[in-house]
């Protein structure tokens, strides 16, 4: 349903920043006194930020060995909790051998601008059977613990059954303890049955968890996980979304369907975001938001006691110069508000009119 007049009327897009390569992320750092913003390029391999309404000349953090395949990449950064005292910080890349390495680096203690290449720590390598699906995406949850999103392992249909397989690591999202000092670090699979799961998030009042996951021939969807829930199976490659995939006839009731999908008439890559916990609108308070990237597509939702309520569509009442296009991710600044990253280098910010 479109967005009631009254509440759009009150919200604008306003540009940020613009002429970055590929972005396909935006997050801040906890306890970072400066409030800069750090922003993903996919295939330059670099980590920037955004400071003062300005992209720093230098980059935070620039890596080489990488892919520059079209789902491939640097896909995932996130910052320790501590991050303030430890200076610690994570990415997820795809390698020259198409392979995905989860690494922990840490800030130059001469210059916080920086990351010491040094100090480089590999947590895990994921062999990758394909070039596609490879997720990416990393946060650290309210347990304190790093999350990842892993693909399939791409190709079509998930030929390699990873996702319904328990012991492979692809197709699940898996979570990692840091503090341990054996590597390679050990995964806990904490839930199955995902595609390719294109950004994730916990509300930060909540602690529920919003999973984006790409479908394959005719469905977008999103999952919701109550906060501290574990164990779901979301089916794939069984369902896809809330349809049988493999067969027509298929047995529905083990899986853990999602809240809203959208078909392939709508758009074609979903493109996960956050729910709004800012302060400028209040408007959107407790308001869940996605996107498509191939449309454009920007909706917003209420998931509360089991139910999605007030799904909004945001495209026409917000965009009507088409500005928003190729929705690679969203981002929430250092005071909770809402940011949305388009791969075409732009950054855009929720505001108030």
């Amino acid at each position: 349903m479109p967005v009631p007049a009254e509440v759009a009327s009150k919200i604008q897009l306003v540009e940020v920043a613009r002429g970055l390569g590929r972005p396909v992320l935006l997050v801040v750092a906890p306890g970072d006194a400066r409030k800069r913003m750090f922003v993903v390029e996919q295939h330059l391999g670099r980590i920037r930020f955004i400071e003062n309404g300005k992209i720093a000349a230098k980059p935070f953090l620039s890596i080489k060995d990488i892919s520059d395949g079209n789902e491939q990449g640097l896909l995932g950064l996130a910052f320790h909790p501590d991050f303030a005292k430890n200076g610690k910080l994570y990415i997820n890349y795809t390698d020259s051998d198409d392979d995905t390495r989860i690494v922990e680096y840490t800030v130059d203690p001469a210059n916080p601008d920086a990351v010491d290449p040094a100090t480089r720590r590999e947590l895990i390598k994921i062999a990758q059977p394909y070039s596609n699906h490879n997720g990416g995406h990393l946060v650290f949850g309210p347990d304190g613990k790093l999350w990842t999103g892993m693909g399939d392992g791409g190709s079509a249909g998930d030929p390699k059954r990873n996702g319904q397989n328990p012991k492979a690591l692809l197709g699940k999202m898996l979570r990692f303890d840091v503090s341990q000092s054996t590597l390679p670090l050990t995964p806990e699979r904490v839930h199955l049955g995902v595609r390719n799961p294109w950004r994730f998030s916990f509300d930060a009042a909540t602690g529920d968890l919003y999973i984006a996951d790409v479908g394959q021939n005719r469905w977008e969807y999103v999952f919701a996980v109550p906060a501290g829930a574990t164990g779901k199976n979301f089916g794939w490659n069984i369902v896809e979304g809330n349809h049988c995939f493999l067969d027509d006839d298929c047995d529905k009731t083990p899986f853990t369907p999602p809240i809203v999908e959208y078909s392939h008439d709508e758009g074609c890559s979903i493109t996960g975001g956050f729910v709004y916990r800012g302060a400028a609108l209040p408007e959107l308070a407790g308001r869940y938001f996605y996107a498509d990237y191939c449309t454009g597509l920007l909706r917003s939702l209420r998931w509360t006691g089991g139910y999605v309520r007030e799904h909004w569509d945001w495209k026409a009442a917000i965009d009507r110069q088409g500005i928003l296009s190729q929705i690679s991710s969203f981002g929430v600044d250092a005071d909770g508000e809402l940011y949305i990253v388009e791969l075409t280098g732009a950054i855009y910010k929720l505001a108030r009119r």
